[in-house]
């Protein structure tokens, strides 16, 4: 899958490709446990855990105590996830658990609910305050205890001189397909209904701390964490690779089943349906499948009206797979056939990326590529026959839009912080996303990958994912999904 400078159709052949993003994926399915055990990750050791919570001890010193509250239970028997902040400091999936750090001793202590076996009879078993030895051993912690000692042990203690800075994210806590500009976006609206109002859970807990603990200075552990998780480690870098695999294969599964009358939302169920026999029990994020005018919502996700044939049809999305996730996009005509117009626009929009690819290094910064880019793209523009002026006025403005290089990808799909204004450096996952808007037509034409940079380069993770006009179409002339679901009456 190492593609550090690969040009447009250099990609091996759909039916290779598919069977080598398959036998990868299955060959990194998740292990299963033991009919009866509590199920743990096996993706990181305890060592990885016990370093970043190093680099937590690190940032906030020896005169502060960092707390993160777990993810609450989950109502009528769904599947528990733990919140991204609290699992990339622990790897443990209990509901209502805290994670104390204390700065003074570098000791670290999880709290847990104690065991309930009338529940754990509906859903299995739980990690509990109960296990604390096994516990311990598998997340790397120093201790483990029952969560009513929570305010003995960590806060009575704090109210001693010197009195220690208490660090909390105030961000809210990323959820199955959350990222933080949807959670924020989402509790303003709730804060902008006078009839609502309420506040988020992290607002109500710090509101809590300051009722009953008033002395203790708080400051915001938010950042800190941020910092942490925009470097990637090479495991984790192996499970982005992993989820951007297997969000090729969707894709894949998802043109094959695309033909005039289907509706949006099966194409993306082509995918989720794939997504699901590989191990990836949640969406990364909301699929987009937006044909012909709906793809010029940029966020497009209602996936409700049929397919056209003549039009296009961009398809965003990809799985969270054992918490973390990808960003790809690619855009196909829903009758199997570009037209002149269309193929010439995915032509130019790949020659754009492969420009992107050829300058994006570490030590290289976002608005240097920019340019070199774009200098690239002057003799291509130049000799392309757009089908109508519309055409070439958006492929010139293109060129002057610099969000084509977008957002940090990793356990959410917009993960927090930036890559502008910095040299790119290694373990750095973003999304290369060139993008076009004709105006007059509606027609928002884009292809995404999601890209790490190496030692030496970057890899683009789906390099081997049909992208090229020749290759798509290749792709759907083979059966899809839809064929063989079995139907209503």
């Amino acid at each position: 899958m190492k593609n550090e400078r690969q040009p447009p159709g250099s990609a091996a052949a759909p039916s290779l490709r598919t069977a080598t993003l398959m036998a990868l994926v299955l060959s990194s399915a998740v292990l299963l446990h033991g009919q009866g055990a509590a199920p743990f990750q096996d993706d990181f050791p305890a060592d990885e855990f016990v370093a970043r919570r190093n680099q937590v001890f690190d940032a906030i010193g020896l005169q502060a105590v960092a707390l993160i509250q777990g993810a609450p239970g989950v109502d009528g028997f769904k599947v528990f996830r733990q919140s991204n902040e609290f699992y990339y400091l622990s790897g443990l999936e209990s509901p209502h658990a805290y994670l104390v750090l204390d700065g003074r001793t570098r000791r670290t202590t999880l709290y847990l609910s104690h065991r309930n076996e009338a529940l754990e009879r509906s859903t299995g078993t739980v990690w509990s305050a109960e296990d604390h030895a096994e516990v311990k051993r598998l997340t790397g912690v120093d201790e483990v205890a029952p969560v009513e000692l929570l305010s003995r042990q960590t806060f009575n203690a704090m109210l001693r001189a010197p009195r220690p800075a208490l660090y909390v994210p105030f961000s809210p806590a990323e959820g199955e397909a959350q990222s933080r500009d949807e959670l924020l976006a989402h509790q303003a609206g709730v804060a902008a209904d006078p009839w609502d109002g309420r506040p988020s859970r992290e607002a109500h807990f710090l509101r809590l701390l300051d009722e009953r603990f008033p002395s203790l200075e708080r400051r915001n552990l938010t950042p800190i964490l941020d910092t942490l998780r925009k470097t990637k480690s090479p495991r984790e870098i192996a499970l982005i690779r992993q989820a951007s695999v297997l969000a090729g294969l969707g894709l894949l599964e998802a043109m094959k089943s695309t033909r005039p009358g289907v509706f949006e939302y099966q194409v993306a169920a082509a995918a989720r349906f794939t997504f699901l026999a590989n191990a990836a029990r949640f969406d990364g994020y909301n699929p987009i499948a937006g044909g012909g005018t709906n793809a010029w919502m940029g966020h497009y996700s209602r996936n409700l009206d049929r397919l056209k044939a003549g039009d296009l049809v961009l398809v965003d999305y990809a799985p969270d797979l054992r918490y973390y996730t990808s960003d790809v996009t690619r855009i196909w005509p829903v009758n199997g056939t570009f037209t002149d117009a269309q193929r010439t626009l995915v032509t130019f929009i790949l020659e754009y990326r492969a420009a992107f690819f050829r300058h994006i290094a570490p030590g290289v910064t976002p608005e240097e590529v920019l340019v070199l880019a774009r200098r690239d793209m002057e003799p291509v523009l130049a000799r392309t026959q757009f089908a109508r002026p519309g055409h070439r006025k958006a492929a010139e403005d293109m060129l002057t839009f610099r969000g084509h290089l977008q957002h940090p990808v990793g356990m959410t799909v917009h993960d927090p912080g930036t890559i502008w204004g910095q040299p790119f450096r290694e373990g750095m996952v973003f999304t290369v996303d060139p993008m076009m808007w004709i105006p007059d037509e509606k027609l928002y034409v884009r292809m995404e990958d999601t890209i790490v940079i190496t030692k030496s380069g970057m890899e683009n993770f789906t390099a081997s994912l049909a992208s090229t006009p020749q290759e798509i179409e290749a792709v759907m002339k083979q059966e899809g999904l839809l064929t063989r679901v079995a139907r209503l009456p």
